[in-house]
């Protein structure tokens, strides 16, 4: 039996692109969720729908742990749950509905929950958790628990006695003590069927670790709704020996930092390099930084860590369009720390954005061009996506329709007036992964070239007829100075200026 039984709505199963992938990782922010109930003595256990049957499976839970609270709990280290997936939304409202029937509190928190508090609210759930929410949780379920007044709580959202959306005083609440919880509680979730699944589809088993939370950098489509711009590090010492625990307990043989943004602190990278080998506990590992973090120190103090592969946040080859995205980012970053990295022996791989508003075929061109003229070891290819709260959706918000998030991680739909259609953009996508990947294979080089020629053709014959007249453009020039960009329609600008 169990007080709280904590759970999640990402199915692994419900998004073909990430089961061909067969990369699975426990839910982390979930996890630590559990490791502060337990430190607060509540009694607590985690029903993981990541490769369990949400269906049948969260049933079994429910009877055999009778909950006086469900609280569905998404990672927050997980990009599948920034991205605020319908399909999820679908699964959170189906525990929490399943979870009502059986007489529970419900209780909720994450990016869509935050965004779609009014929708969580009034499907089942009676509480959504704002913020950064671990203190939060673990104050509202003694209070629950004790009998306790509990609608003063800091950072609750709730449906009042009028059915009104009503939220605590106190704002969005934010957690410095998260870097000193307890870490996250592993043992409560069936890790074998992670490692078979691993094993199975990649030989070697991996799981993941953050060392930090948020991200301080600003780029203006980036939605940060649960840690905003803040940031804050666990200690070097303390993430070496979570590390050597994966290694010698579990038998992991491969990490995958879940932080948004690593290496940020210089000296801190030195730290764990000299932690991990004072502990004899190195893994090879990979990680998500910035290209401009990339510092001969640093990288060299990495590589001692383990690391073996660093995905940048390249979005763009147009310095354009990484000034509008205020990316903070420079071309020349790009190219000094993929030559960096390639000296040192350790894969770069770059995560690209396209459809960016202002983003021309010119621009395109020259994103293609950098991706070919680096080489990088593998890349990530996504598309403008406007979420609540980013400066982003605040300029084109008018131009979104009915389909305001995307259904799982490989629907890509473009959602607001971008200078091409998507059968365009997904072309594009299709012609420069093929061409990556082509650089990996050898047997048959003269079949992977045509296969490339006939899928750059089909880009290149989409781009004349896949344009936008309405689409969205960045104009810097009418904000010279202001640190903004206003987004409008193309027809508008030409109809304006009297040109094509």
């Amino acid at each position: 039996m169990a007080d709280v039984l904590l759970t999640h709505s990402y199915h692994l199963p419900y998004d073909p692109k990430q089961v061909r992938k067969m990369q699975p990782y426990p839910p982390l922010g979930t996890l630590y969720a559990a490791s502060a109930l337990r430190a607060g003595d509540i009694a607590v256990a985690v029903f993981d729908t990541m490769l369990e049957d949400p269906n049948s499976g969260f049933t079994a839970a429910l009877l055999e742990h009778g909950p006086k609270l469900v609280v569905i709990y998404e990672d927050d280290f997980n990009f599948l749950s920034k991205m605020c997936l319908t399909r999820m939304r679908q699964l959170a409202w189906q525990l929490a509905h399943q979870a009502k029937q059986s007489g529970a509190v419900v209780i909720a928190h994450g990016s869509d929950m935050t965004d779609q508090a009014d929708s969580y609210l009034r499907n089942n759930v009676d509480f959504i958790l704002l913020g950064e929410a671990e203190e939060t949780l673990v104050a509202l379920c003694s209070a629950i628990l004790s009998g306790d007044p509990h609608l003063d709580i800091p950072g609750l959202a709730y449906l009042d006695a009028g059915g009104a959306l009503s939220k605590s005083a106190g704002g969005i609440p934010k957690n410095p003590s998260w870097n000193s919880l307890p870490r996250p509680s592993r043992e409560l979730i069936d890790l074998a069927l992670y490692r078979q699944a691993w094993s199975s589809a990649h030989g070697h088993f991996s799981t993941n670790i953050v060392a930090s939370r948020g991200c301080p950098y600003r780029c203006n489509w980036c939605a940060k709704p649960i840690s905003g711009n803040k940031f804050q590090i666990r200690s070097a010492k303390a993430v070496a020996a979570e590390i050597r625990e994966l290694k010698e307990v579990y038998g992991v043989e491969h990490i995958w930092f879940g932080d948004d943004v690593f290496a940020l602190n210089h000296q801190w990278v030195q730290d764990l390099a000299d932690e991990i080998e004072t502990m004899e506990c190195a893994l090879p590992f990979k990680i998500q930084s910035r290209a401009d973090l990339m510092t001969p120190k640093t990288v060299a103090g990495l590589k001692r860590a383990g690391c073996t592969e660093i995905w940048m946040g390249v979005e763009s080859g147009s310095q354009r369009i990484l000034d509008a995205m205020d990316k903070g980012l420079t071309v020349n970053d790009v190219i000094t720390a993929r030559t960096l990295l390639s000296d040192n022996g350790m894969r770069a791989c770059f995560f690209l954005q396209f459809g960016y508003p202002g983003e021309t075929w010119e621009d395109i061109q020259g994103t293609i061009g950098l991706v070919r003229s680096m080489r990088p070891d593998d890349i990530g290819i996504s598309f403008s996506y406007p979420l609540p709260g980013t400066a982003f959706y605040e300029r084109v918000q008018e131009q979104i329709g009915t389909k305001r998030n995307w259904t799982d991680s490989d629907d890509l739909c473009v959602m607001f007036s971008a200078a091409y259609n998507n059968d365009f953009y997904m072309a594009l996508r299709t012609a420069l992964h093929a061409e990556v990947d082509s650089w990996k294979k050898g047997p048959d080089p003269v079949a992977n070239s045509i296969d490339l020629v006939t899928l750059w053709q089909r880009v290149f014959e989409l781009e004349a007829v896949s344009r936008n007249s309405a689409a969205t453009f960045c104009l810097d020039a009418m904000v010279a100075g202001s640190g903004k960009h206003k987004f409008v329609p193309l027809q508008t600008l030409l109809s304006s200026e009297g040109q094509v």
